[in-house]
């Protein structure tokens, strides 16, 4: 295979990587240069195409979850991720039977359920966010510390 071929696949493979940013062509791109330098020495298309694959699939396999770990583990929680574990200030009784209750976080109001279904908790009491489900939080009410 004449080398300007993967020269021009590696610069795509790049391309789609710095345009994406997910870690899904990069290690293709590593395939892309191990065939090209192969093709500048005259070897098969067969053994270009086999150490493509091959390249690709070990770089995938070995690097990927070295490499998510670091990018993935510096990811910064958003908004909803955030409020678990923070405490919010309930606006309106939460009652999961009638279906009602609001707290407020960050100046935030949110619709609000307490963990437990038949246990309420009237407005103005102090709870802790266990879980967002959808657009609701999840809470219990803060322990009293004697």
């Amino acid at each position: 295979m004449i080398p300007i071929y993967w020269l021009l696949g590696f610069i795509l493979l790049i391309g789609i990587e710095i345009a994406t940013m997910a870690l899904t062509t990069i290690w293709f791109a590593g395939g892309a240069v191990i065939a090209f330098i192969l093709s500048l020495f005259d070897v098969s298309i067969e053994i270009q195409l086999a150490a493509f694959v091959v390249t690709s699939f070990v770089l995938l396999v070995l690097t990927r979850p070295f490499v998510s770990k670091y990018v993935n583990g510096q990811a910064i929680k958003t908004n909803a991720e955030g409020l678990v574990g923070k405490e919010a200030r309930v606006t309106s009784e939460i009652n999961n039977i009638l279906g009602t209750g609001t707290a407020v976080i960050g100046g935030q109001e949110w619709t609000a359920r307490s963990k437990e279904p038949e246990v309420t908790y009237a407005a103005g009491t102090m709870v802790r966010i266990l879980e967002i489900q959808g657009v609701k939080l999840i809470v219990e009410k803060l322990q009293e510390e004697a």
